[in-house]
């Protein structure tokens, strides 16, 4: 990781005074280019790092610098904790607790007492309650990532054929609603993948590259894709009182708002009328159907008579 290779490289520096290049190269295992790429990042960060040439040079920080964690505000000491338990999932869950341990030592006490109690006091724990997603080979997708190692994966996707092979260059991964996301650079684009869903994996010992990729950036870009691709039609339905109370903990964010924003009487008594959002027919049958007795969909028809032949059918089942 980019990040931890340039604190150390910061650590080196700070604690044993001006090193080479090639030296800094050696004890980070990176490339000599990889040393200067890190340099001019701590340059642009404002550390005041000096780089001299020839036999006796090397690289040095100037008047004496040091990062020193005393600089932490006290909101920032306390987020210390907040998250064990998706870098445990990642297979870091140890290297976090002494990284943390090392970091609380060097706090003042007073910042010392503040990290150490939201610890008691707030925990994260990331998976949805109905969420038995498994990912057997989530450590294994951190490690190719971090090593920049190619990786084969025999992949079950939702469109035929259902079971795919990929070779695939990893370059991030994302913890998104409790489940884990690869995005990974196929044999032609950059694509987003389940882990969970990832049947085998082989890490190859062949490296690549990592290109200059914006993560963040490509995530926002895939959610507001996703949301457009899957939202593409919209449904009238009529909701009972009993219903209004019990969609916030049943329907999606958006249809909530949707209800909230076009909601108007209806033509039976106390009930409410709405516009919302929906994805293909057999999506919205199943996501709908929770609700029970109280949501009618009253339009598009071929939605309504899809539910109709559903209720049917479980009517049948039941009787």
């Amino acid at each position: 990781m980019r990040a931890s290779r340039l604190v150390s490289l910061l650590l080196l520096l700070q604690t044993r005074g001006r090193l080479t290049a090639q030296e800094l190269a050696t004890e980070l295992e990176v490339s000599i280019r990889t040393v200067y790429r890190d340099v001019d990042a701590l340059h642009a960060a404002g550390i005041p790092l000096y780089g001299s040439a020839g036999p006796a040079g090397g690289y040095q920080l100037l008047g004496g610098y040091r990062s020193k964690l005393t600089g932490l505000t006290s909101d920032e000491a306390e987020s210390l904790f907040l998250m064990p338990g998706p870098a445990a999932e990642l297979g870091l869950g140890s290297v976090v607790a002494a990284a943390q341990l090392k970091m609380v030592a060097a706090l003042p006490e007073e910042l010392r007492d503040r990290a150490g109690r939201i610890s008691s006091r707030f925990h994260l724990d990331t998976p949805g309650w109905y969420d038995s997603d498994q990912t057997p080979h989530l450590a294994a997708v951190a490690g190719s990532v971090w090593n920049q190692r190619v990786i084969d994966v025999r992949y079950r996707r939702w469109k035929t054929p259902r079971e795919v092979t990929r070779t695939l260059r990893p370059y991030g991964v994302v913890l998104k609603a409790g489940r884990w996301y690869l995005v990974a650079h196929g044999s032609t684009t950059v694509s987003t993948y389940r882990v969970s869903a990832i049947l085998d994996l082989e890490v190859s010992t062949e490296t690549f590259d990592r290109p200059d990729f914006d993560l963040v950036a490509y995530w926002k870009s895939y959610v507001e894709e996703f949301l457009s691709w899957r939202l593409r039609g919209t449904a009238t339905v009529a909701l009972s009182p009993r219903g209004m109370e019990r969609m916030p903990d049943i329907l999606s964010t958006e249809a909530v708002r949707a209800i909230e924003e076009t909601g108007e009487p209806g033509e039976r008594p106390l009930w409410t009328r709405a516009v919302i959002p929906v994805e293909s027919p057999s999506h919205t049958v199943s996501d709908l159907l929770r609700m029970g007795a109280d949501i009618e969909v009253i339009e598009p028809p071929e939605l309504r008579q899809l539910f109709a032949e559903t209720t049917s059918e479980l009517a049948r089942l039941y009787a």
